[in-house]
């Protein structure tokens, strides 16, 4: 991540309680005109707003890479709800072992050698798939102490921040994980990840990138059904892990290649027990409010372009600035044919190499494949790409630094020029909607301080009209503390989204699960601290993607950049319908329609995905939206009915 210069900030932040609030916004907008800032950086007090709901305050709160099977893949409801998972389909049992169904998540190995394909042919059933690898997981926990984590980490629930200074491996990096004693005998398909395992301990992470995770789903039209009719089979996880991993960065193959030089081997296909205790409290949230088993990451690939899908309801694509489209540097050019003599170890993919498309342009390398199967479908996916536009598909750094200073750009910098599309605070600012993004080490990181801070996952930070306005940035882009304060001092805005710093997270290998739940839960508890905001204030926690891991669920086709895998999504309310298991087929950019028609907005713009209707599903089958493409608004899964 670049880092920023120190800078002193200007202005104090302004606490204001909204109880007092008419006579207060007019002192406000009195200094504001004193020191010229623009009238629209602060909005209305909620009392003076209408909302379609009770709900006045959505919070999201955003950890990392986890899909819906690999935590909630035992979990069982309440009597009168379903759950889809690999325990309701008889791929597990409740302790975990092979179900009578165990062979449905059967993984393959494949050959592509000549142009890349997302369902290669020449497949071949692994009797055991390649064993699970330490890739990425820490040797030893990231703390000594639990004073010096506290120090890094402050916002955990008491009894959470022990957890930072436990589960390292005791092993090295990119070696065969022989915490797993039958790590070279995993078996077919999925493997649980406990007792071998502790669900404290730390554990590797799977390939989460845009034209492997196409890949790893294996969708063909020749394969479509009445219940599948996306024709996605969900078997080459494995296989895209070993061959070609997190990317080449343009560099050839190394000699000596095989089923362990990733690292990674069959991470993805590993699953928790939450009936066996694994991620407890997020069970506790699942029972007691509203949890979807059909919500979906937006976009194939990773952290970067998923949470800018979150924000823009469609994706960013290198550009001047100002609207008009470049041509990006050719090293970052995606290429994901094979490179000679190999088998699908991509040309030109990775962290410090490919990561635009020209999606549009049939003659891109990759583009051909996945657009031929979208028009294969019933009914043909549109892939809505704008010619001459080189969108983003995995993670470069956002084009501001955190004062507002450009980031520099350059065939080597793997930066994402500042972008014009409209995003979600642009649709809150016109309406005067209160709004901020609370990014966990954020102080820190606009200081140039050591840090744990997300850039990539600030949605706001790529946006010229933010970044460029000091009084925008400051007031609407603030640390994860300031949520904290807002909670106590009555000042919590309409829409925030919470992101943890990367110590909490629940990003595989860097992070664990366990102290993601203590973060959830100490803004869960703050919340319901205060009654009166917890009333009238919706809690929506998700994850960015499935980082790569296998998940059983069906995935609809949206356009060219997705959707994947499905990855949970909890509503935590008092209007949440307790124990409600939504089968209503969502993704991020729902939760941009719930915030727009709860508070009387229309869509972004006329090509993003909040312009796609609610989905119909017929009553054999709840997953498959009838008029597809179409994504809900998540207003199932809340009780509005009394108020």
């Amino acid at each position: 991540m670049f880092q920023p210069p120190r800078i002193v900030r200007p202005l104090r932040r302004f606490r204001v309680s909204y109880r007092n609030c008419k006579a207060s916004l007019t002192l406000l907008m009195a200094v504001n005109l004193m020191i010229g800032v623009p009238a629209r950086s602060f909005a209305d007090p909620p009392d003076q707003r209408r909302t379609e709901s009770p709900i006045k305050h959505v919070i999201v709160i955003i950890g990392e890479n986890r899909t819906f099977d690999h935590v909630f893949a035992t979990y069982q409801p309440r009597r009168n709800q379903t759950v889809s998972n690999l325990l309701s389909k008889g791929i597990i049992n409740a302790d975990g072992s092979q179900g009578p169904n165990y062979p449905q998540s059967a993984q393959y190995s494949a050959v592509d050698t000549g142009t890349y394909s997302v369902s290669p042919q020449s497949k071949t059933l692994y009797s055991n798939i390649p064993p699970v690898m330490t890739d990425g997981a820490p040797t030893n926990p990231p703390f000594t102490s639990v004073a010096a984590a506290a120090a890094a980490e402050p916002n955990l629930a008491p009894g959470y921040t022990v957890d930072l200074t436990t589960g390292g491996t005791g092993l090295p990096g990119k070696v065969v994980d022989t915490r797993f004693p039958n790590a070279y005998s995993l078996g077919e398909g999925v493997y649980p990840i406990t007792p071998a395992l502790r669900y404290d301990d730390y554990a590797s992470s799977p390939v989460h990138r845009f034209y492997q995770m196409w890949q790893q789903l294996d969708c063909n039209a020749g394969h479509a059904s009445q219940s599948n009719p996306s024709g996605c089979l969900n078997d080459l996880f494995p296989w895209v892990e070993v061959t070609i991993g997190a990317g080449s960065n343009g560099n050839p193959q190394p000699a000596g290649f095989n089923d362990l030089s990733t690292g990674e081997g069959s991470t993805s296909m590993g699953f928790y027990n939450v009936a066996n205790g694994d991620a407890p409290y997020l069970k506790s949230l699942a029972d007691q409010y509203s949890i979807s088993d059909n919500h979906h990451q937006a976009v194939e690939g990773g952290t970067g372009a998923n949470h800018i899908m979150l924000f823009y309801g469609d994706d960013i694509w290198y550009s001047d600035g100002n609207g008009n489209p470049l041509t990006p540097p050719a090293n970052q050019i995606e290429n994901p044919d094979p490179q000679s003599g190999t088998n699908n170890y991509y040309s030109q993919d990775g962290y410090s190499g490919g990561t635009y498309s020209a999606c549009a342009d049939a003659a891109q390398p990759g583009v051909t494949s996945v657009v031929t199967y979208l028009a294969s479908l019933t009914p043909a996916i549109k892939p809505n790409c704008d010619p001459g536009h080189y969108y983003i598909l995995n993670n470069y750094n956002p084009g501001y630094l955190g004062d507002g200073t450009p980031a520099p750009l350059g065939p080597n910098t793997f930066t994402i020029p500042p972008t014009s599309v409209r995003h979600i605070g642009d649709a809150l600012l016109d309406k005067n909607i209160s709004f901020k993004y609370y990014g966990e080490g954020w102080d820190d990181y606009v200081k140039g301080l050591p840090n744990e801070y997300c850039n990539i996952c600030n949605g706001f930070q790529y946006a010229k009209d933010i970044m460029t306005n000091t009084a925008l940035r400051t007031a609407h882009i603030q640390d994860a503390s300031n949520l904290f304060s807002d909670i106590s001092e009555n000042t919590l805005p309409s829409v925030s989204f919470l992101k943890p710093s990367g110590y909490a997270d629940g990003h595989p290998a860097s992070s664990k699960l366990d102290v993601f739940e203590g973060f959830v839960k100490k803004v869960v508890d703050a919340v319901q601290s205060n009654k009166e905001l917890w009333e009238s204030t919706a809690i929506l926690i998700t994850v960015d993607e499935g980082g790569g891991y296998y998940d059983s669920g069906y995935v609809q086709p949206l356009d060219f950049f997705g959707d994947g895998t499905r990855i949970p999504l909890i509503v935590v309310s008092p209007h949440a319908r307790s124990g409600k298991v939504s089968h209503t087929y969502s993704d991020h950019v729902s939760i941009l329609k719930f915030i727009e028609r709860n508070w009387g907005l229309k869509p972004l713009t006329g090509r993003s995905r909040d312009n796609y209707p609610n989905p119909v599903a017929s009553k054999d089958n709840p997953y498959v939206p009838l008029n597809s493409p179409a994504i809900g608004d998540l207003f199932d899964m809340f009780n509005f009915d009394s108020n």
